[in-house]
């Protein structure tokens, strides 16, 4: 075992030198050229973005059809909504302060509340809303930090179906396990991204340079657990003047990221719909969803 595992790491090592060198020659060229100058910017943009994103096997297909169009046009367009709305609460409509925004945002129509369940757009609008300047922040920053190379790979069709996926799914898990409270953010999009962008980092995990698969992996443990430790607080230790808001959408949108996210992401040089994986993610994901609306129609006590 340990003789099959030197050689696999070997193998690994060999073939990343190989890799390197080729790189190394490919760049030398392009900069004789004057004209490949902004070629090789490219290039080397999409090799960085191949190293955070992809297994070692799919990196050669990506550098080969690499090209940025479409752009990543869906998660630049859902941060300046996520950026304009908060604005809007912030600034024309009155508030006690920035850090945490409480009246104007629960009163808004799209925000999640249990009062109001069955305006059905606020199961996915309330992403468009957040609680405060650290709560915006951490999530525009999280989504375009991944997103985008995310979306440089796969483009803005998978990267909105897993994004949404979590969105609906946080807040329809909010409603069953949370279902007094009120929901604001788009940590359920965020944690989806997260959710499979993990999962392919731990299953190509013998794929990447150990320190640096290590490196990934803290980097996202490290957002996780801050990002939660705020929404506990959020919860359990609001002000009395403040509205406690649900964190159950960060652990729901996580849940469709592992599933969802992970299929959607590992298929990038197959075709999703042929892949059984995918199918038998969304008919679990679907069978969820169908049970939190039978929740919400007959069972909450929100009713």
């Amino acid at each position: 075992m340990a003789a099959a595992h030197d050689l696999e790491m070997e193998s690994t090592n060999l073939n990343m030198e190989r890799e390197m060198k080729e790189e190394l020659e490919e760049e030398e060229k392009m900069r004789d050229d004057g004209a490949g100058k902004d070629r090789a910017k490219n290039k080397k943009v999409h090799r960085i973005v191949s190293r955070w994103m992809l297994p070692e096997k799919a990196r050669g297909t990506y550098l080969e059809r690499a090209n940025c169009f479409p752009p990543p046009v869906f998660i630049i367009s859902i941060s300046l909504a996520e950026l304009a709305v908060f604005i809007y609460y912030a600034v024309w409509k009155p508030q006690k302060q920035w850090i945490t925004l409480d009246t104007g945002i629960l009163e808004s129509p799209f925000t999640y509340s249990p009062e109001k369940r069955e305006e059905a757009w606020r199961f996915i609008s309330y992403m468009l809303v957040h609680a405060g300047v650290q709560h915006i922040l951490g999530n525009l920053c999280m989504q375009l930090v991944l997103g985008i190379p995310l979306e440089m790979v796969h483009k803005g069709l998978r990267v909105g179906l897993v994004y949404l996926a979590g969105v609906i799914a946080g807040s329809l898990a909010s409603s069953i396990f949370d279902p007094l409270r009120y929901l604001v953010g788009a940590s359920g999009g965020v944690y989806a991204l997260m959710g499979g962008y993990f999962m392919n980092v731990l299953v190509n995990f013998r794929e990447m340079i150990p320190a640096f698969g290590i490196f990934r992996l803290l980097i996202i443990i490290l957002i996780i657990v801050l990002d939660i430790g705020f929404a506990l607080y959020r919860r359990f230790f609001v002000p009395e003047n403040g509205s406690p808001v649900s964190f159950a959408a960060h652990i729901a949108g996580g849940f469709a990221g592992m599933s969802i996210g992970y299929t959607v992401f590992s298929c990038f040089d197959k075709a999703l719909l042929k892949d059984p994986r995918f199918w038998i993610a969304i008919a679990a994901y679907l069978a969820c969803v169908l049970f939190a609306v039978f929740f919400n129609i007959f069972l909450s006590p929100a009713n």
